[in-house]
Order: C-alpha cells, then sequence, then structure tokens
C-alpha cells in the first residue's frame, strides 16, 4: 500500500521531505508524520515559547527568525542565540524531559514547526539517520556555546560582531537577512555600536552593507578577527541590556 501526502505544497510537508532522515523512513511513518507535526506563528515581538512550560517536542523555525533568551533571578534578561528559518532547536529540552529554560522570542513574523515528543521518541527508539542526526544538531549546539562564552569574553564590539556574523553562529547564507537591530539584540551590543562597528568592517573590506543588509566578503577576515588578542579594550557600556 502506497501513501501520498495530501498537501506537499506545505511549508510543513516541504520542510520534512528535505530532512535526510525523513527520506530514509518508509511512506506510512512519513505520512503519520506529516499529519501529526504542527505548527506555531508569532508576529515580531511575541513570546513564542516560554520558559517554565512544558516542551511538547523538537522545533524548527519554517520562516523568519527567533532568539533564545534567558532571564536571571535578578530580571536581567540575555538573548544569546538566534535561531533562523530552516534549522532545528529544543533538542537538549526535549532529551532532558524538563520544562523550558529560555524563552523563544520571535524577531520578525515568523512560523515554528513542532515535532511532537511521542514521535521524537519512537524516532530515537527505531531510527539510526535520525540519531546521526541528532548527534551532528548536539554537536553543532556545543560549537555555539563554546563560541558564546569566548564571545561575551571579548573586549570590543568589533570582535563581538565579528562572531555574530561568522558560520559558527550563523549557518544560513552569507547575504544575512540581519537588521542592524536584530544583530544588536543578538550580540548584546547597542544599536548605534552595531552601525559604527559595521561601518568600520566594511572599511576593512570584511562586509558590505546593502538597505540594512550585511553581506560577508570576507568570512576568513572575520574569524581571524574575532579570535585575535583584544587588548584591554573595554565592550560596549549597553551590552546585554536587551
Amino acid at each position: 500500500m502506497s501513501f501520498i501526502f495530501q498537501d506537499i505544497t506545505k511549508p510543513s510537508t516541504q520542510f520534512l521531505r528535505a530532512q535526510r532522515w525523513f527520506a530514509e523512513l518508509v511512506p506510512e511513518v512519513q505520512e503519520r508524520i506529516a499529519e501529526q507535526v504542527f505548527t506555531l506563528q508569532g508576529a515580531k515581538g511575541d513570546v513564542m515559547l516560554r520558559s517554565g512550560e512544558e516542551v511538547k517536542g523538537l522545533y524548527a523555525v519554517l520562516s523568519g527568525l527567533v532568539k533564545l533568551q534567558s532571564q536571571s533571578s535578578q530580571g536581567r534578561r540575555q538573548g544569546y542565540l538566534g535561531i533562523p528559518g530552516g534549522e532545528w532547536f529544543g533538542e537538549g529540552s526535549v532529551l532532558r524531559k524538563g520544562p523550558w529554560r529560555y524563552d523563544v522570542i520571535a524577531l520578525r513574523d515568523t512560523e515554528l514547526l513542532c515535532l511532537p515528543r511521542p514521535i521524537f521518541d519512537e524516532l530515537r527508539d527505531t531510527s539510526l539517520k535520525f540519531n546521526h542526526a541528532l548527534a551532528d544538531q548536539l554537536n553543532m549546539r556545543l560549537s555555539q556555546a563554546m563560541a558564546i562564552i569566548e564571545t561575551f569574553r571579548l573586549r570590543t564590539p568589533e570582535q563581538r560582531v565579528a562572531m555574530y556574523l561568522g558560520p559558527v553562529l550563523w549557518h544560513g547564507p552569507r547575504k544575512l537577512s540581519l537588521s542592524q537591530e536584530e544583530l544588536g539584540i543578538l550580540a548584546g551590543l547597542s544599536r548605534q555600536t552595531v552601525n559604527q562597528t559595521l561601518k568600520l568592517l566594511e572599511q576593512q573590506g570584511l562586509v558590505a552593507l546593502e538597505f540594512g543588509r550585511v553581506s560577508i566578503l570576507d568570512e576568513r577576515g572575520l574569524i581571524e578577527l574575532a579570535h585575535q588578542d583584544s587588548g584591554t579594550g573595554n565592550p560596549d557600556a549597553s551590552a546585554n541590556a536587551d
């Protein structure tokens, strides 16, 4: 018996069909997963998933951009990672089986896809390809976590921006669709500081600015800048003041 997706034009179905692990599943399981995933829509600024709430599954950004934001007991908020369209997130939370430890906030109009926990657990038990993909995802997040720790110890805004434009923290196309406001939120810098920093990076031939968009001209140069000894300069006074 063969199964045919009812609507292969749906963004959620197209996204699933692009996953390598999904292609390895038998048609019956593919159809069942496509029927059980669900989506969430949020406008810019919406808290799409809230700290303390139950983790219902593994999530992906179908379109838009979200930030993961934590909050200290003193009420200080820190946005530390952006998740662009086409990328999964929440793997640690669904594996840990506890509540969300951070808020997921839309930086622009966004649609999320949820792979429900029962399906996630079933795939972990039955699909080698899914486990390989999950291990790759966890390895990427570990690399990003180490880069973020390093980033917030760097002493200049130029290095912080360079890190947040680099391949470790951004896996999308090299012509970024980030606004200066979004980049500032993710890097923990004021919009004014980001604007000044990007102009300096543009003068050095590292990036190009086109109508508020950032194009990477010299990725290797950005990586070298992010990791060089920054001396004793002071970071932007508004850092982490989201």
